[in-house]
């Protein structure tokens, strides 16, 4: 049934057109500069979970006309299989036809846990890492920076294949945790690193028995400020009371009547000139 209803929605969709602190301060706080045509942008982002409310979130962007970017990794899936694999493949393809941006989160969802340094020079030469998604799930063992780079490209690469659409040069690390070691080498690969306005902080990854969605909603409102990239994710396996179905729409709808826009990262200044810089394929 999952399946029939899946190729049914992405058949309606395709045809459509359309804090932390590893993000610098223009992109992590709000009064960035607006959007052309935009007085009060924010940058709505998304990065994958467990794809259970992804036809849903997809029907309300679409119904509201409101592009945002994605941060994809190859993470495990309710229906069995992982979110960059050939079940999903035609989604991201929707999705890109319609407008939306699209960029690595790393393939494996793989968090950066400390910075390995050389015992001699003190320099940071390696990294300490655990990834939750792929065959060395949950082991923490060390890369280099070409093989922490590798990581994020293959990610980008694999969205690329599937739906014919450059990705951009931007990632997002799993739980936001890097160092400037980190943030460098990814630079040095081709990949700008993208965190989030505190506010911006959506709050569908916390336990829902504490900050039920009535609340997040409340304080997303309240809070948001023009300039703020906000996050959220397609799915968390451990809250019960899924944030998506109850707030997102009635998050974008107050944000629409407050005057906010909605732009993808392609249009943030903190990120134009990254993008628009050469980068090696």
């Amino acid at each position: 049934m999952l399946r029939r209803q899946f190729i049914s929605a992405t058949a309606a969709f395709a045809g459509s057109g359309l804090w932390a602190l590893q993000a610098s301060a223009a992109a992590a706080q709000g009064g960035a500069p607006a959007a052309p045509g935009c007085g009060k942008p924010v940058y709505l982002t998304f990065d994958t979970g467990h794809m259970g409310i992804a036809q849903f979130v997809a029907q309300v962007l679409q119904k509201h006309r409101v592009p945002v970017t994605f941060f994809a990794a190859n993470e495990p899936t309710k229906e069995g299989g992982s979110s960059l694999g050939d079940f999903w493949a035609p989604w991201w393809k929707a999705r890109a036809e319609e407008g939306h941006r699209l960029a690595s989160h790393t393939y494996d969802h793989m968090y950066w846990m400390a910075d390995i340094r050389d015992s001699a020079t003190g320099q940071v030469t390696h990294f300490k890492v655990r990834p939750s998604a792929g065959e060395r799930a949950n082991q923490t063992f060390v890369v280099s920076a070409d093989e922490y780079c590798a990581e994020i490209a293959k990610a980008a690469n694999r969205l690329e294949s599937i739906t014919g659409h450059k990705t951009l040069p931007l990632y997002r690390a799993p739980g936001g945790k890097t160092s400037p070691a980190l943030i460098a080498a990814a630079q040095k690969g081709g990949y700008q690193q993208v965190g989030w306005a505190a506010a911006g902080f959506l709050g569908d990854e916390l336990p829902s028995d504490r900050y039920p969605n009535d609340k997040l909603l409340d304080r997303a409102l309240k809070n948001i400020r023009s300039g703020d990239i906000l996050l959220a994710h397609l799915g968390i396996w451990s809250r019960k009371d899924p944030w998506a179905p109850a707030v997102l729409e009635p998050l974008i709808v107050g944000l629409l009547e407050r005057g906010f826009c909605f732009r993808t990262l392609a249009e943030h200044p903190a990120y134009q000139g990254w993008i628009a810089r050469p980068h090696a394929a």
